[in-house]
């Protein structure tokens, strides 16, 4: 086979970036190991930055977006037994959107079909070559367990952290495990409040979220090693109930748990973000805590600057924006890695912290929900910096 852009994954990088490609004008084929149904229904982050949902409408990805996604002017910081407001909207006059990642990637693979995309699922042993020329070839077995190659102008790492791409990019890996992961689950109960909570309890974190009028999506600190076996429902529920309680405020609504498991959490950056021919993009290149949600954003944000680069380069021979790809996206990668960060680290209980660290933490929380400037920075870096 041959394409301009052989992009590896079909999550939201690897889909967006073929569809922002078609756009201008540039062949793509997208392979993917899992199979389509598996892509549609992973259960991920569901949080859109202003910039995002700005930039799905403006290829024409926004209709059911905007039916169906839940407008978030604000978010809550709860500590001290009360519930603290940041209003995004007051502060910077913009908001987030509640639509899980799984419908950005439905309404992507709808897009690609309707357009005569290229999407092959289902395969196997996929392994990059090449990528030092201007031919870089992609090689893989088709869902029918047929070898295949796919010769290329350029290749796209959209693979996620366990991809094979970035083992192919000789690169700085920044790293750093945090001593907590998180319990989540996905149940159907109706959501008691109208934006996303975090909570800062001393037994530990707590996050109340949803997913639509009918789905919430909670969470709860846990230990690295912890045994979801060790948490049956009746005990999750408990412990939500006993750590996002304010007074005056109706309890947490329970419902039939959807989905259980537990998250590591971690920071990781990759740089550089190429090699040759092969670029990277996502998950691929840099994993956030899931604290900012700024994980699919990170993404989108790649495969914007990724696109209008490679259409630079395939159209116009001009590489100066494909040579600056990676300390661009970089720069943004950086900030918020730094903003996920000051979110965790301020929201968490610290494992074998003392009490003046602990009242360090209170401290830091209680400036962060009284001072105008503190609260601005959370939104402006919560909502999405500009491009």
């Amino acid at each position: 086979m041959r394409t301009q852009v052989g992009i590896i994954g079909a999550g939201p990088a690897g889909l967006l970036l073929s569809h922002l490609l078609h756009l201008n004008g540039i062949e793509s084929v997208v392979i993917e190991e899992r199979s389509e149904d598996y892509v549609r229904q992973r259960v991920r982050a569901g949080v859109l930055e202003n910039t995002t949902t700005d930039l799905l409408r403006e290829v024409g990805l926004g209709e059911r977006m905007d039916r169906e996604g839940l407008v978030h002017g604000g978010v809550s910081f709860r500590f001290d037994g009360a519930d603290h407001r940041i209003a995004f909207e007051e502060l910077i006059g913009r908001n987030v959107t509640v639509y899980g990642q799984q419908e950005v990637v439905k309404d992507l693979i709808d897009a690609r079909n309707r357009d005569g995309g290229r999407l092959l699922f289902e395969v196997s042993g996929t392994a990059v070559h090449d990528i030092d020329t201007d031919r870089p070839r992609i090689t893989f077995t088709d869902s029918a367990g047929q070898p295949q190659e796919l010769v290329c102008d350029v290749v796209a790492g959209c693979d996620g952290f366990h991809g094979v791409s970035r083992k192919s990019v000789p690169h700085e890996a920044y790293d750093h495990t945090y001593p907590f992961a998180w319990l989540g689950v996905l149940a159907k109960a109706a959501p008691t409040r109208e934006e996303i909570a975090y909570t800062h309890h001393e037994r530990g974190f707590a996050l109340y979220s949803m997913r639509s009028p009918e789905i919430t999506r909670l969470y709860l600190q846990v230990a690295p090693d912890e045994d979801i076996a060790n948490w049956p429902d009746d005990r999750i529920w408990a412990e939500l109930h006993t750590r996002m309680a304010v007074a005056g405020e109706s309890p947490v609504l329970e419902g039939p748990v959807l989905d259980k498991g537990i998250t590591a959490m971690r920071s990781f950056v990759a740089t550089p973000m190429r090699h040759g021919r092969l670029f990277l993009a996502g998950d691929a290149a840099h994993i956030v805590p899931p604290t900012g949600a700024k994980g699919m954003n990170l993404a989108v944000a790649d495969v914007r600057l990724l696109s209008m680069a490679l259409t630079e380069l395939l159209r116009r021979n001009d590489s100066r924006l494909i040579e600056s790809y990676s300390d661009t996206a970089l720069r943004r990668v950086w900030r918020a890695e730094a903003f996920s960060w000051t979110m965790t680290s301020m929201l968490h209980v610290m494992p074998g912290a003392d009490a003046f660290q602990r009242q360090v933490q209170l401290a830091q929380l209680r400036y962060t929900v009284s001072s105008t400037a503190a609260m601005t920075s959370i939104a402006e870096n919560y909502v999405g910096l500009p491009w």
